[in-house]
C-alpha cells in the first residue's frame, strides 16, 4: 500500500476515492523514563527513550490507517498528517488521518 502526504501520486491516478480514515496509538509513560526525561531537559540534548515512544505509537497508527484503508478495498491513502498530544499526565496520543484512494 503506498502512503504519503501529498494529494496525489506521481504517475499514477486516483480512480476512487473510498473516504477519510484513520488510526490512533495511546502509550503511557513511565516513572523511569520520565526521570531520565527531566534530567535531560535540564541537561539539554535529545531524550532517545521518548523518542522510541513517539516512533513506535506512529507506526502502530499507520498500522491501523492502513488496514482501515484496505477494509474500505483501497491501495493507497494521500492525504497522510500526523498529529500528537499528550493526554492526562503521561499518555501519549498519536493519531495519523488521510483519504483512501484506489490508485490505478
Amino acid at each position: 500500500m503506498i502512503i504519503t502526504t501529498t494529494g496525489s501520486i506521481e504517475g499514477k491516478s486516483i480512480s476512487h476515492y473510498h473516504g477519510i480514515v484513520a488510526g490512533e496509538a495511546v502509550m503511557g509513560a513511565n516513572f523511569v523514563r520520565d526521570f531520565f526525561a527531566r534530567i535531560r531537559d535540564i541537561v539539554g540534548g535529545r531524550s532517545g527513550s521518548y523518542q522510541k515512544v513517539i516512533k513506535g505509537a506512529r507506526n502502530d497508527a499507520i498500522d491501523d490507517l492502513m488496514d482501515q484503508a484496505a477494509e474500505l478495498g483501497a491501495n493507497a491513502i494521500v492525504g497522510v498528517s500526523f498529529d500528537t498530544e499528550v493526554v492526562g499526565s503521561s499518555m501519549l496520543m498519536v493519531i495519523a488521518t488521510g483519504t483512501a484512494v484506489t490508485i490505478d
